[in-house]
């Protein structure tokens, strides 16, 4: 993908696209959109305001990789039929096996598998749960018991100019790379096109920090001098972007927001954007329709919408009786569905028809 990023002047006169890639399930490409950094202002504080102190010394990055590697575990997600794999990063939250990552990483997997980077113990994994608008996912090990916990720590005393260190498995070695660099944007917003299903959807109020992340570093962690996690690494800046002089950049979720969603999915509480437990699917590929509903184009063979008879051209218009004005209220609606559930669609067809069916869910990969 390819674009020619500009930046506006501060007095706002919109945004303008800067090219930047994400590790999504592999390599996937990432168009973002960012204005100026922002500036500190100018005041005339007192006297005792003013002492700030000597300068922070520069970040060990040998002593906080250190301290970070042994709370991280490398991510392999696998989709059948086509047996494709790919890698990704995760951070411990709790001792017997809780672990965040980026929504992306496990999107479309039927099986994950995670090693224990200080052990190389293999666990499988179950997905509990998923933001796919925050770009976050909380999954949990079978049978991990004593994995030392990540410091978590928090992205709102940030500051423009701090140095952050991002830690993830780069490539997809295995072995945790780390890479170093200034914050530069608080408040960066990406629109993100996944290479594996070729959909797209933005993501707010990143951490820009001027650091070469790798693909495989997705789901990582974004860490203070201290060691403390104050982000989830979710994209990079592309080899364009670098071309012209602007980069390398990295872009993580501030582990606020990532930490808000982990602990909606551990109530057990879905909404419109947080999905828990496993993936309840009708198996249809969707469309926005005019002037609404959600327009089937695809009826896949042997999941539960093509053996009730939905077909393409139809236009789901309701669900259990909520109007569906279009595919993200559809999504919406099924985040709060199980499988085996039973839904009434109701039906527009293509020559103005009105129809119910009663369809049967069934578990599908993250959504």
């Amino acid at each position: 993908m390819h674009d020619d990023p500009r930046r506006m002047n501060p007095a706002g006169r919109g945004r303008l696209p800067a090219l930047i890639c994400a590790a999504i399930l592999g390599i996937t490409a990432f168009l973002g959109y960012h204005g100026d950094l922002a500036r500190w202002p100018f005041q005339q504080d007192p006297p005792t305001a003013t002492l700030l102190g000597p300068p922070l010394p520069p970040l060990d990055t040998e002593l906080v990789s250190h301290l970070v590697d042994p709370v991280l575990v490398n991510i392999t997600a696998s989709i059948r039929p086509y047996g494709l794999g790919a890698a990704g990063s995760g951070i411990v939250l709790t001792a017997d096996g809780q672990v965040l990552t980026s929504h992306h990483v496990v999107k479309g997997a039927d099986t994950v598998t995670v090693s224990d980077i200080g052990t190389g113990a293999v666990y499988p994994a179950t997905v509990l749960g998923y933001d796919s608008s925050a770009d976050i996912a909380l999954i949990e090990l079978t049978g991990a018991d004593g994995l030392p916990i990540a410091r978590i720590g928090n992205s709102s005393g940030l500051r423009l100019g701090d140095q952050l260190l991002a830690i993830g498995n780069a490539g997809g070695t295995g072995s945790p790379t780390s890479v170093g660099g200034p914050i530069t944007n608080l408040d960066s917003t990406i629109v993100a096109r996944n290479s594996a299903d070729l959909s797209r959807k933005a993501l707010h109020g990143l951490i820009e920090v001027a650091a070469a992340v790798a693909a495989g570093q997705s789901g990582g962690a974004l860490v203070d001098r201290y060691g403390a996690v104050v982000g989830v690494v979710t994209a990079a800046s592309g080899d364009l972007q670098k071309s012209l002089g602007r980069g390398p950049e990295g872009y993580a979720v501030p582990i606020d927001t990532a930490m808000h969603v982990v602990r909606q999915i551990r109530s057990g509480t879905p909404t419109d954007t947080v999905h828990i437990g496993p993936t309840a699917t009708l198996g249809i590929l969707t469309s926005d329709a005019q002037p609404a509903g959600a327009r089937i184009d695809v009826a896949v063979y042997g999941q539960p919408a093509f053996a009730a008879g939905l077909t393409e051209g139809e236009v789901i218009t309701a669900i259990d009786g909520r109007v569906i004005v279009g595919t993200q209220t559809l999504k919406a609606a099924l985040n709060f569905r199980k499988p085996d559930d039973v839904v009434r669609l109701d039906l527009t067809e293509p020559d103005g028809g009105q129809r119910t069916v009663s369809v049967t869910l069934m578990v599908g990969p993250p959504n």
